[in-house]
């Protein structure tokens, strides 16, 4: 296998890591693209006392960490305060914020699990709680829990002491477990009442049937849609958020199921003028055994072509 033939075979993995580091596919991409570019570069020094994989993902978390040296940590709408209550009343699109990105499966092959090693760590909800963590603090929580990597080689990597690391990884998993939502602890529904209630969601928003979406949201049930600020928490609040941004009738929507950050994703196709479905959002939802917990709708259109998803249907 040639160089370039290994530097491929790595890239899913190394776009996966550098994901987890920034909350961002698009600055993952470019990460990647600037770790192949550090690496064929340095190529000549490289005298193979690590692996090329292990050799690559020194060089990708280096670039993230440059990377966060001057970027803001990126958010969810629910980080920045209080669910609102009013759906007529939501905030206009904030696009100064650093918003978190969905993570497409596809990009991880026919078997994430072979690519992602520890697959609860591209959950949603724990990609946005490591945001919160100092930038070498999350990469050591990355390098040691998810890849597994001896804290002494985690050591050399951010030119430390293994103590040090050590210290900042009890520090790191402190802080997720109070970040990390309740119901993210929870087990996940099995195959037949997860089919079942993405199903029953898909055809209940087609149809605008809030008699059906009812039974399907948890009590506590969390509704967020980035670039806009204003979230909502509890069955009831999202139950008259979806009243009143629901057009009815028949054919006004269509959803499309997809994946993302290893949960059960739809993108929202809306019907325009011209008789044709246009690009609305992405939604990733967390399940329980209770039922749907959350939706993170992403309003943004550009992102279906990484989900091998057209702009218009």
């Amino acid at each position: 296998m040639n160089l370039e033939e290994e530097f491929a075979q790595h890239r899913a993995e190394l776009v996966a890591h550098c994901y987890r580091m920034l909350g961002s596919l698009h600055d993952a991409e470019d990460a990647v693209q600037e770790t192949y570019l550090r690496a064929w570069r340095g190529h000549a020094d490289f005298e193979g006392r690590s692996t090329v994989r292990t050799w690559l993902y020194r060089i990708a978390t280096n670039v993230c960490l440059n990377l966060l040296q001057h970027s803001s940590r990126r958010v969810v709408p629910s980080a920045l305060g209080a669910p609102g209550n009013d759906p007529e009343e939501l905030h206009p699109y904030a696009l100064e914020v650093t918003w978190l990105e969905p993570f497409p499966d596809l990009l991880l092959g026919a078997d994430p699990a072979t690519v992602v090693g520890d697959r609860e760590s591209l959950r949603l909800a724990m990609v946005a709680a490591m945001q919160h963590l100092p930038p070498r603090q999350r990469a050591v929580l990355i390098l040691r829990e998810v890849l597994t990597w001896p804290a002494a080689e985690v050591a050399t990597l951010l030119d430390t002491t293994t103590a040090a690391v050590n210290s900042s990884l009890q520090r790191a998993r402190a802080e997720l477990a109070r970040l990390r939502p309740i119901e993210e602890d929870l087990s996940v529904p099995d195959e037949p009442l997860r089919r079942a209630l993405l199903d029953q969601f898909a055809t209940a928003m087609e149809n605008k049937d809030l008699v059906a979406l009812e039974a399907l949201f948890t009590a506590d049930a969390r509704w967020e849609m980035p670039p806009i600020p204003t979230w909502f928490s509890g069955r009831n609040d999202v139950l008259r958020l979806l009243d009143s941004k629901l057009r009815p009738g028949p054919d006004r929507r269509i959803l499309v199921e997809t994946s993302a950050n290893g949960q059960p994703a739809f993108a929202l196709y809306i019907r325009g003028h011209d008789g044709r479905y246009h690009a609305h959002s992405i939604k990733v939802l967390t399940l329980t055994k209770a039922g749907i917990a959350a939706v993170l709708a992403f309003h943004q259109p550009a992102l279906f072509p990484a989900f091998g998803l057209s702009i218009i249907r």
